[in-house]
């Protein structure tokens, strides 16, 4: 199945009876004591012995702590999901620099190197991933469930693996626009003057969600997934109009009327991440484009059995439910569906794909190419 076509079943949220599995290594590390196992050279768990799943939680329970970067608590639901990890194995989370972005975060693996305070797991746009990857910042893990991870949506030696995803929406403040865009397209036509404060969540040069948006407005705006360059132009137009905010638009600018329209992903307007009255989000009735993020283990982690722990919850059937939650498309949904472990009430509120869109998803060579038009052309259209 090709990855496109695996990602439109994941996204739309449909019911997929088997999907491309990749099966988890039988090899195992040899049978030692407990307390000889190196986990962060552990890449799978076996059925039992000293790399089993209550080994795991043995040694990571000893380790005490996880370090997590730029998870905000109303992003995807994690403000939960890390409640719940603390709570069912007694590992303290410590969360650094929770509005951080992707960038960010492969920078701090790199900055805090053989600290303990290093991040032990990342959770990055596709592309970071694949950069950490090449930089030999990440580390081989397969999670017990990696056969019901579709073979897009996963590096096929374990260095990295999609968690959730979500389309490019455009939300609005219904109590102070007078006519909220329901596309890309119309809001080239908007002004400052009209009272159009459109912004992006973040700065599309470090982050994956702003690039999207950039790459979603190319494709509207007479170019395509491989030719952002019209993206840039999209948002250079609407910034000359004086429509766009170039500022980080999230739930305080909204709050505060510096923003009235923001263009992020639905599951972070509609779940918590907009907590504004009258804020209505819609998917673009011109483009739908989706993406998934990507989990990582830190190669340097300096608590590797308890970051192969979290990925093992992250990827059970409470982990998934709970991204769910947060409005966001697991990567393990199409499999959960056809087995009836996904919370159908959550998946009821996911939102209604817009009729006539085939949902579009850039490759990892399109998102690397758009960052880089985007990073040599975006100050000097745009501005910094």
């Amino acid at each position: 199945m090709a990855l496109k076509k695996i990602k439109a079943a994941l996204l739309a949220g449909a019911t997929v009876a088997s999907l491309v599995a990749v099966g988890i290594s039988a090899n195992s590390m040899a049978a030692s004591g407990a307390t000889s196992v190196n986990w962060a050279k552990v890449t799978h768990l076996t059925k039992t012995g000293s790399t089993s799943m209550a080994a795991l939680v043995t040694a990571a329970k000893k380790e005490g702590k996880l370090n997590v970067v730029a998870l905000p608590n109303n992003w995807a639901n994690y403000g939960n999901i890390i409640k719940g990890f603390e709570k069912k194995y007694g590992i303290k989370i410590t969360s650094e620099n929770p509005a951080g972005s992707s960038a960010e975060e492969i920078q701090a693996l790199t900055s805090d190197k053989g600290r303990s305070s290093d991040p032990d797991v990342i959770d990055v746009g596709t592309s970071y991933a694949v950069t950490a990857k090449t930089q030999g910042l990440l580390a081989p893990y397969k999670v017990s469930t990696w056969s019901e991870i579709p073979a897009g949506l996963k590096q096929s030696g374990g260095y990295w693996f999609d968690d959730y995803g979500g389309y490019v929406a455009i939300g609005c403040n219904t109590k102070t626009v007078k006519v909220c865009p329901t596309s890309l397209k119309a809001m080239l036509t908007e002004t400052g003057a009209q009272g159009y404060k459109i912004g992006l969540n973040n700065s599309p040069l470090t982050s994956n969600s702003a690039l999207a948006a950039v790459e979603a407005a190319a494709v509207v705006n007479g170019g395509s997934l491989s030719n952002v360059a019209p993206g840039v132009k999209f948002f250079a137009t609407m910034n000359k109009n004086g429509a766009f905010v170039n500022t980080i638009a999230d739930a305080t600018t909204a709050l505060s009327g510096a923003t009235n329209v923001i263009i992020w992903w639905d599951y972070l307007q509609s779940n918590g991440g907009i907590k504004v009255p009258g804020w209505k989000v819609v998917l673009p009735s011109d483009v739908l484009l989706g993406e998934y993020y990507t989990q990582g283990i830190n190669s340097g982690a300096p608590n590797p059995a308890a970051a192969r722990l979290w990925e093992e919850y992250l990827y059970s059937v409470t982990g998934q439910n709970l991204w769910l939650a947060g409005g966001a498309r697991p990567a393990e949904l199409a499999f959960m569906q056809a087995h009836a472990t996904a919370n159908k009430t959550l998946v009821a509120k996911l939102p209604t794909l817009p009729a006539g869109q085939t949902p579009l998803f850039p490759t990892t060579a399109q998102i690397s190419a758009a960052a880089t038009v985007v990073n040599t052309s975006w100050a000097a259209q745009v501005g910094k």
